[in-house]
């Protein structure tokens, strides 16, 4: 007969029953929420504002919370470079970790990939498959760790690591259980944010690239098209600088044409052989190139960053190609945030290469064009002073003087180059002068200056007839105008008269007083100087006369007295 069991026994019975079944909800209560604490981090991913860096944060902060240990990281296989590359990590030290990347059978996370299985390591100084390089390296005491390979279709693409738990208890079969059954959620979570990223980037990539090349080609200044260029690449590519390289056919070399920041001065002088560095490679080759890291890569000519104090982590180099010629080489170096270059990027870059090298011929193309047009121009005020032997050089002075004071008024580019060609065609109209009055070697009588004076009406008609030289007309006709009005051909006063006209009547007046004639001998440049002042706001304007007076200090204005002392000096030394 079997004894009836006390009614304590059946109670502490009960009650362990109860407790275990409390146990069990509790921790099925637990796994809810942190499911459902998952699960909110997860809808990140549907928000207007989605960022894949900042999704990859709230995951790992999410599983720190959820196992209770120190530090954590999330690792993603990039399959064109065969690695697994640090998306994320939390913890001690592990802000050096990102962007940085494994083999992908290095360590315990290359083994849990290869594997496509969970991997416990209860004591890593003790596991043969722990790899210490990269925790030697950050300092870090890694006791023991827990990998599961995140899974998408089936197929292992990254690992989450987990290290430490807080607590110091070892990894057990629970942990695996915990992060296996929210791995799955995770891995189609980060790979359709990682597609969401992906098409957003491309989205605004090129919608930048648009409004770029409309930026690139609005110039048709070289050097204006060099400097956006690479303030394209740092925007675009959001990388810390960039650098643009052009080819100098006749030494066979690369240089800096354009280098910005304050490293800028010591990387211009800076020249590579065809074939030297990455840049030399790319431009040898005619292809492009991705570096994730510099140090690694054999070509990399370290002497570049030596000699501009700079660090150069990583880059992306393509090459800038006109009708199929490479006639340069662009660079984007370092991207921002500790992040790598990829595929995506380097894409973008030669996106960005093509429009650069269509702006590059486009200005290219004007400055031929300028160029001749300015030849032409000079071979037009050669052929007049041709007929007037008593004043060589006069043009090129006049040119040279004109342009001293515009700088000194701080003149646009463009007005600068207006005034150039003004003063270069000042006297064209002196080709319909006879040379009766043009040549005579004696001062002029009333009745031939007379003629003289109409070789500013004639300078009007001949350029009426090109249209081009229109904007030139006014700084032409006008230079012999006078501030209280006594000048010609219409008699204009103060600021009725254009500017380019101004300034040139002082130039044009500083060359006639200094210069020698057959009749007298130039005035020295002190005497002349004294006039000019003398003069102002009569004849001069004031400012003009002060922009001049400045020019002249800064050894900029060289009257031909002056010049010709300095050749005889030169030719006294020979």
């Amino acid at each position: 007969m079997k004894k009836k069991k006390s009614n304590t026994s059946q109670s502490n019975e009960e009650l362990a029953v109860l407790k275990q079944k409390y146990a069990d909800l509790k921790k099925k209560y637990q796994e809810k929420v942190r499911q459902v604490s998952l699960f909110k981090t997860l809808e990140y991913i549907n928000s207007e504002g989605f960022r894949l860096d900042l999704f990859l944060d709230r995951i790992i902060d999410w599983v720190l919370g959820a196992t209770q240990t120190e530090s954590a990281a999330l690792l993603m296989l990039d399959e064109n470079e065969g690695r697994l590359e640090f998306m994320v990590a939390k913890g001690p030290s592990s802000e050096k970790l990102k962007g940085l990347s494994v083999q992908i059978d290095e360590g315990i996370a290359g083994k849990t990939l290869s594997t496509n299985q969970p991997y416990i390591s209860q004591n890593v100084t003790q596991d043969s498959t722990w790899s210490p390089r990269i925790a030697e390296d950050l300092k870090y005491n890694t006791v023991n760790l827990l990998a599961v390979p995140l899974r998408i279709r089936g197929k292992a693409k990254g690992v989450i690591e987990i290290i430490n738990k807080k607590s110091g208890d070892p990894f057990v079969k629970d942990d695996i259980k915990l992060m296996e059954g929210l791995s799955n959620e995770i891995a189609l979570a980060l790979e359709n944010g990682r597609l969401l990223d992906s098409a957003r980037y491309k989205a605004e990539s090129f919608s930048k690239l648009a409004r770029l090349s409309a930026i690139l080609n609005s110039s048709l200044d070289h050097q204006t098209v060099r400097i956006r260029a690479l303030e394209s690449v740092v925007e675009l590519m959001e990388c810390e600088t960039g650098s643009l390289y052009l080819i100098d056919e006749e030494k066979d070399e690369l240089y800096f044409e354009v280098a910005l920041g304050e490293k800028g001065k010591a990387v211009k002088e800076i020249r590579l052989k065809m074939g030297e560095g990455i840049a030399g490679w790319v431009a040898q080759k005619g292809e492009s190139d991705l570096v994730p890291d510099t140090a690694e890569d054999p070509r990399w000519a370290k002497r570049v960053d030596q000699k501009s104090d700079f660090v150069t982590n990583n880059m992306i180099t393509v090459p800038v190609k006109s009708k199929h010629k490479v006639i340069g080489v662009l660079q984007a170096i370092n991207k921002l945030n500790g992040r790598k270059p990829n595929q995506a990027d380097l894409k973008l870059m030669e996106n960005l290469s093509d429009q650069v090298a269509i702006a590059l011929e486009n200005a290219r193309l004007y400055e031929e064009q300028k160029e001749m047009f300015f030849e032409t121009a000079e071979a037009l005020a050669t052929a007049i002073e041709k007929r007037d032997p008593y004043t060589g050089g006069h043009t090129r002075r006049v040119r040279e003087f004109s342009l001293a004071i515009g700088r000194q008024l701080d003149l646009t580019d463009d007005l600068l180059e207006l005034l150039e060609i003004t003063a270069i065609l000042h006297d064209i109209g002196k080709i319909g002068v006879d040379d009766a009055v043009l040549r005579k070697p004696g001062k002029l009588n009333d009745e031939e200056y007379e003629k003289m004076k109409l070789h500013t009406s004639y300078g009007y008609e001949i350029l009426n007839h090109v249209k081009k030289l229109g904007p030139a007309i006014p700084g032409m006709r006008h230079h012999h105008e006078r501030m209280d009005g006594k000048g010609y051909p219409l008699g204009l006063k103060g600021n009725e008269i254009p500017l380019l006209a101004r300034i040139i009547c002082v130039a044009d007046t500083w060359d006639a007083m200094t210069s020698n004639r057959p009749y007298r001998k130039g005035l020295s440049d002190q005497i002349a100087y004294e006039e000019l002042k003398e003069n102002k706001n009569k004849q001069f304007d004031l400012k003009v006369i002060n922009a001049f007076l400045r020019a002249y200090n800064n050894g900029e204005i060289i009257s031909q007295q002056k010049e010709e002392r300095i050749k005889a000096k030169k030719k006294l030394k020979k």
